[in-house]
């Protein structure tokens, strides 16, 4: 009932869209003439690979340099600083939805090498399908900001994943049908906390320094 709620939600959601999702995808070609979209091998449920869509925010190929964002990366368009900025990079995941490899609210999906690096947490939560939000997604909305310039992967790993995979696995564990609206109505709406894991999170490390802590 859930994987159906989600399809029905995220066809409406590109029905609805439609008229956006078109202005983007001109702008983006307009600006370079580079592909609309950006896709890329992530880990699904139960370890299977999967295309994993975004509106493409940076220059073509761009992830052959590295594989994650700093803060002002030379590599992002300006159309890309607009559409990261908004998340809206992010809505070509409702075709992922509609296709079953993603659910509306789950832990967002890794690359390989990450999901290795970490696969006993993995393997709690790929028992179903990643998610385009979650609890960590949002109280770590702002997450490149945090990023260094150099030894980005370090840091990713040492200092943002592991939590992040903490309120996850949590989250994996209490999820209930009302919960997931409460996650996807403060992700429509902007927010960057969520009462009982914004409150486990300010007790992480990463999590208080991006808070002031």
């Amino acid at each position: 009932m859930r994987q159906a709620f989600d399809i029905f939600c995220a066809a409406i959601g590109l029905i609805l869209l439609s008229p956006l999702l078109a202005i983007l995808a001109l702008a983006i070609k307009l600006e370079d003439g580079g592909p609309v979209f950006y896709s890329q091998l992530r880990v699904g449920k139960d370890f299977s690979g999967f295309r994993f869509l975004k509106f493409r925010s940076m220059v073509p190929d761009a992830d052959r340099l590295a594989p994650l964002t700093t803060r002002s990366d030379p590599r992002v368009t300006r159309v890309g600083k607009i559409i990261r900025r908004l998340k809206l990079d992010e809505l070509p995941q409702l075709f992922n939805v509609v296709k079953g490899d993603m659910q509306l609210v789950g832990a967002r999906p890794e690359l390989e090498r990450y999901v290795q690096m970490f696969r006993p947490q993995y393997a709690i939560i790929l028992v179903d399908r990643p998610g385009i939000t979650d609890p960590a997604t949002l109280v770590y909305r702002q997450e490149e900001r945090s990023m260094p310039v150099e030894d980005v992967e370090k840091h990713y790993v040492t200092r943002i994943l592991p939590y992040k995979l903490l309120l996850s696995v949590e989250y994996s564990r209490r999820r209930t049908f009302i919960s997931d609206l409460g996650i996807i109505f403060r992700t429509i709406l902007g927010r960057d906390s969520v009462p009982g894991y914004s409150d486990l999170a300010t007790g992480l490390p990463e999590t208080r320094r991006n808070l002031g802590g």
